[in-house]
């Protein structure tokens, strides 16, 4: 899916607050103007795939009218308790083509079993279940780890696995993130992306955003900020010599267009720049994971006219940049060391069902492209074939310059999808060459681009 938006919404919306403490009065929820269809569609036009919704954060107000709390919409003044934001939502997606998911904070402020671990855990499942049964399909399940005392003073014991259970039954396709077996936290919220994203890593990773003692218990603005530069290596050689089993993990980075993850009006003028979004963008889904980018609905209901802006802009970045593959074009070849020719006309289709892969034992297999006349290109994008895996350890692109081959790029990971940014050269024949990889490599794709066109 590559990119996808998260929303946050709730009652912290109307009291200003990024945390709200679980004593907040539904009768303050009143959003005059919503409408999912503008969330939706701004989103789309972003080039965002599907929406997450916090159907409810650790304030505990549910976006839906559940059966097991009256702290949700339906003892708000919105359409007179009546409405069902998470409904409208994922209505709104299914009309657009986009992917619904749910985020439910596994830590409840307002319920007063939180801390009784069993029952809360029976009341958590049972809001789980209602989320996962009357909204249509659900691409992904969205997992907080946050986790502080109850109203009663005592800590809950999260059942994870009776969580994933629940996930497993209901929605079979739906992918569990952070606090889950199946897609990985990034390891901070600052849009922070490794040079090396693997995602075959140690299996003790699976339980990493699950140590309570790790987990978030405050709402001090710093936890965003952070970047730990002890986790940069997770898959390398080095990084996995040691590891009982390997888990293939990949990963999500998320992150927020404005400084928090709910609306402020204070914040109106601090948004994520349209390049601050693409560098962020090429780091993530140019770096084998996901990006998940948070849009704040405002108290209205509606996303703001500054943030409408900025995702505007950045979706109509993202189409002409990529919009025309310099490489349909033009001619390919591709050799070895083994001095073997084939096929290469698979790297170039649009199928990410077909690739090529070269001789076994070739330690440096080469990829030639040859424009019919000299182009201008500074965005180079590579894919590998990950039905057979994540192997690239290292590639390098270069141009021929008279004879001699002059390198203008240097990589280490590939996997899903490599974007390559460099400054834009004029050049008539190009070559890829991969200098490491675990076994042989499948690449399913190939295209070069000029951001400037």
């Amino acid at each position: 899916m590559e990119f996808y938006g998260f929303i946050h919404f709730t009652v912290n919306t109307f009291t200003n607050r990024e945390w709200g403490d679980g004593d907040e009065d539904p009768l303050i929820f009143n959003p005059t103007e919503f409408d999912a269809d503008q969330w939706v569609k701004t989103c789309k036009r972003a080039g965002m795939k599907g929406i997450i919704l916090t159907c409810k954060h650790h304030d505990g107000f549910c976006l839906w009218p559940s059966r097991y709390t009256e702290h949700s919409v339906k003892n708000s003044p919105w359409k007179d308790g009546k409405g069902d934001i998470v409904k409208e939502v994922s209505d709104a997606c299914r009309k657009e083509n986009m992917k619904f998911g749910v985020y439910l904070s596994p830590w409840d402020r307002h319920e007063k079993s939180y801390g009784d671990s069993d029952r809360y855990n029976e009341y958590y499942r049972n809001q789980l279940t209602e989320l996962l049964s009357n909204y249509g399909d659900i691409f992904e399940v969205w997992l907080d780890g946050a986790c502080g005392e109850g109203k009663n003073g005592k800590k809950q014991v999260y059942a994870w696995d009776e969580y994933y259970d629940v996930v497993r039954r209901l929605q079979p396709n739906a992918v569990i993130a952070v606090c889950g077996p199946d897609v990985r936290w990034c390891g901070n919220e600052a849009g922070h992306c490794r040079r090396s994203e693997w995602s075959v890593v140690p299996k003790n990773l699976l339980n990493v955003e699950k140590i309570q003692d790790k987990s978030q218990k405050f709402d001090d603005g710093k936890f965003s900020k952070v970047v730990n530069s002890s986790d940069e290596d997770l898959g390398s050689r080095e990084a996995i010599k040691d590891a009982e089993d390997l888990v293939w993990y990949p990963s999500e980075v998320n992150t927020s267009i404005r400084p928090g993850w709910f609306y402020h009006p204070s914040e109106d003028d601090k948004l994520k720049s349209v390049d601050e979004l693409l560098n962020i963008y090429y780091g993530s889904v140019g770096g084998n994971a996901a990006f998940l980018l948070n849009i704040p609905p405002d108290k209205r209901g509606l996303i703001h006219e500054a943030d409408v802006q900025v995702l505007e802009g950045f979706g109509s970045a993202l189409r002409r940049i990529f919009k025309n593959d310099l490489l349909k074009s033009s001619a390919i070849s591709v050799s070895s060391r083994l001095n073997v020719k084939q096929d290469g006309m698979n790297l170039l289709d649009d199928s990410l069902d077909t690739c090529w892969s070269p001789q076994k034992f070739d330690e440096n297999p080469t990829i030639i492209i040859g424009f019919s006349e000299p182009r201008n290109i500074d965005r180079v994008v590579l894919m590998e074939y990950i039905k057979l895996g994540q192997k690239v350890e290292g590639f390098s692109i270069e141009y021929n310059d008279n004879g001699k081959w002059i390198e203008f790029f240097n990589g280490t990971t590939v996997g899903y999808k490599k974007i390559c940014c460099f400054e834009r050269i004029n050049v008539k024949t190009v070559r890829v060459i991969i200098k490491k990889s675990r076994g042989t490599p499948s690449i399913a794709r190939l295209a070069a681009y000029n951001s400037g066109v």
